[in-house]
């Protein structure tokens, strides 16, 4: 069959990182779930931010101090833009996915939890969105419920449902598996937990980058996602939030910028969202998230996700035909992500092998042992695409399966 046309493919020459070798051969990235690589343009963006306008953002009166603050803040508006979301005074930036569920568990979680409550989360979780919630429970005497996935690999909604109770005050769920990929109905589990009165939690990191995200039409009341995974810079996230739930948390962090007045008899904060963003922030990253945003949309949105399909056809199509391999490919919508085990070699060997061919891959547990757990499979290896791909990538990738399955028969 002939290589399918990437009307996109032109655009790899945007990120010189893809233009190194490793251990002598033509770097092949299959990692972005882990971090995507990032264009040019963004690198730009970041220097500049450190050389050309390097001060430090709100209540300077100096020109640089106020060019880094207009930059810095025109961010939290590409971020609504980009959530649909309505206002960008529900846009607060963190250090990542990880910390904005960690500040919602921290923050709101006291305030809604207590003995005999209850936290739903899923078997399709990173630990990110399961532990702070397993840690919430047990500090306040509540309990932690577990959805199941179906055997397609899809979450079970209707055991989801059946878990929901008068008694459930949160229900954290992830956007798309960062292990099958699967993207989980997010607004019906949002429609449930709102009949029973819960706080929806939505870990978007691996959506983000891969889908039309609108959060008012999803109803959740919370989102995360980090920039890293965005083609952005390492160090920073967003956490999304209603208006009325951000205003009743307290601060999960003090310190210089989130507070209004401080006395000796008590401190008065800052509303949302300087609130939640203590001391200084990562600033140039902030602005680079902003040009990975701009750089997405010059792109086209739409254009990247149907390129992105058409490769995630064209690699499960070829992995498939590897002898030796079984892959954790699950029913119904997936973002460009897959994993697979290899008969009678462990991932991390797979995951070596494939590194001196110049091949970057994930091998492991992905942070998600529940879901192992539930698939019954010690561990994986994961490739994820973007549109920066080819198909002789994913040619070259399932011939040196093919080698190694070879050697370990």
């Amino acid at each position: 069959m002939a290589s399918v046309e990437h009307p996109l493919r032109a655009r790899r020459s945007d990120f010189p990182a893809l233009a190194q070798t490793v251990h002598g051969r033509p770097l092949i990235y299959l990692d972005h779930a882990s971090t995507s690589q990032k264009p040019q343009y963004v690198l730009d963006r970041l220097l500049a931010a450190y050389v050309e306008r390097c001060g430090n953002v709100h209540r300077g009166v100096h020109t640089l101090s106020q060019t880094a603050t207009r930059d810095f803040e025109a961010v939290r508006d590409q971020v609504r833009a980009l959530l649909g979301a309505p206002s960008p005074d529900s846009v607060v930036f963190t250090r990542g996915t990880t910390e904005s569920l960690n500040l919602i568990a921290h923050s709101l979680g006291p305030l809604r939890l207590g003995p005999g409550d209850e936290v739903v989360v899923t078997e399709l979780e990173h630990h990110s969105n399961f532990v702070p919630w397993q840690v919430l429970c047990h500090a306040r005497g509540a309990r932690l419920l577990v959805a199941p996935i179906a055997p397609s690999g899809q979450l079970d909604l209707v055991a989801l449902a059946k878990l929901l109770s008068p008694r459930t005050r949160i229900v954290a769920c992830t956007h798309a598996s960062n292990v099958t990929g699967t993207v989980v109905d997010v607004q019906r589990v949002c429609e449930l937990a709102q009949r029973v009165g819960a706080v929806t939690v939505i870990d978007g990191a691996q959506a983000v980058a891969h889908l039309r995200v609108d959060v008012q039409q999803l109803g959740c009341d919370f989102y995360c996602f980090s920039a890293h995974k965005l083609m952005g810079p390492w160090g920073v996230g967003v956490l999304w939030g209603r208006k009325e739930l951000l205003a009743e948390m307290p601060p999960w962090q003090t310190g210089g910028g989130m507070v209004l007045s401080v006395t000796a008899e008590r401190t008065e904060y800052q509303p949302a969202p300087h609130r939640f963003e203590a001391g200084t922030p990562a600033v140039a990253e902030v602005i680079g998230l902003g040009a990975a945003i701009d750089y997405l949309h010059e792109l086209g949105l739409d254009r990247i996700a149907a390129q992105e399909a058409a490769l995630l056809d064209e690699a499960i199509r070829k992995l498939s035909q590897v002898p030796g391999l079984r892959l954790l490919v699950p029913e119904g919508p997936k973002v460009p992500v897959i994993s697979f085990v290899m008969e009678g070699v462990h991932p991390h060997d797979v995951g070596t092998a494939l590194d001196l061919e110049g091949i970057a891959v994930r091998a492991g547990l992905h942070c998600a042992e529940p879901l192992f757990a539930a698939l019954a499979v010690r561990g994986s290896v994961r490739v994820s695409l973007a549109f920066y791909n080819t198909d002789e990538e994913i040619d070259a990738l399932c011939d040196a399966l093919g080698q190694i399955g070879k050697l370990f028969r």
